[in-house]
C-alpha cells in the first residue's frame, strides 16, 4: 500500500521550507518502518523506491515543479532508474535522503538521489530518468525548466550519467521473448 500519510506528511513538513533552485538539493529524514521490511529484516528494495517517491516530491514542491505542473495540467512520469545497494537499512533506523535534479537532455530530466545512515555512510543511491507528460506527449525539459525559472543555467552532463544513458540504449526493447 501506497505510503499517502507519509507522503502528506513530508509535503507539509516541508510546505514552508524556503524556496530551493531547479538544480539544489532537497534534504529529507525518513524511518524505516516495520512496514517497509522484507523477511530478511531490512528495507525492503521496493519500498526504498517509494521512499524515494517522498523525497522527490518535496523536492519537487520546493523547486515550483509541482506549481508548474498544476498550472500546466502537465503529469510526472518515471522512465527508467538504476539503484545501486551498499548498506542494509534495519527497522526504526533513520536516515536521510538527498534528492536532486542533476541533468536533462531534450526528453528527460535525470534525478539522483541517495539515503545515508547515521555514521555517514551510504546506503543506497539511484538514478532516475524521468518525463514531464501533457496530452500532446513529452513535455520539453527546457520548456517546463523556463516554466520554473528561466535563469535556470543547464549543468553538464555528469559521465557517470551520459554512460548510464548509452549502456541502457543498448538494451534491447521490447525485451527478447525466448
Amino acid at each position: 500500500m501506497y505510503p499517502v500519510i507519509r507522503l502528506i506528511a513530508q509535503l507539509v513538513k516541508h510546505r514552508k521550507d524556503p524556496p530551493m533552485p531547479v538544480t539544489g538539493t532537497h534534504v529529507s529524514h525518513h524511518m524505516c518502518l516495520p512496514w517497509d521490511i522484507d523477511i530478511w529484516m531490512e528495507l525492503n528494495n521496493g519500498r526504498t523506491l517509494t521512499l524515494y517517491d517522498l523525497g522527490r516530491t518535496s523536492a519537487a514542491q520546493r523547486a515550483g515543479l509541482v506549481r508548474v505542473l498544476r498550472k500546466n495540467r502537465w503529469g510526472l512520469t518515471m522512465a527508467g532508474a538504476s539503484v545501486r545497494y551498499r548498506r542494509r537499512i534495519r527497522t526504526f533506523e533513520r536516515i536521510e535522503m538527498r534528492s536532486r535534479l542533476a541533468w536533462w537532455d531534450d526528453r528527460f530530466f535525470y534525478v539522483e538521489q541517495s539515503m545515508w545512515k547515521k555514521n555517514g555512510e551510504c546506503a543506497n543511491h539511484i538514478i532516475y530518468r524521468s518525463a514531464v507528460t501533457s496530452k500532446a506527449g513529452i513535455v520539453a525539459p527546457h520548456s517546463v525548466v523556463d516554466a520554473i525559472d528561466p535563469s535556470t543555467v543547464k549543468p553538464e552532463a555528469p559521465a557517470w550519467i551520459s554512460a548510464w544513458i548509452e549502456a541502457d540504449a543498448k538494451r534491447p526493447w521490447p525485451p527478447m521473448q525466448e
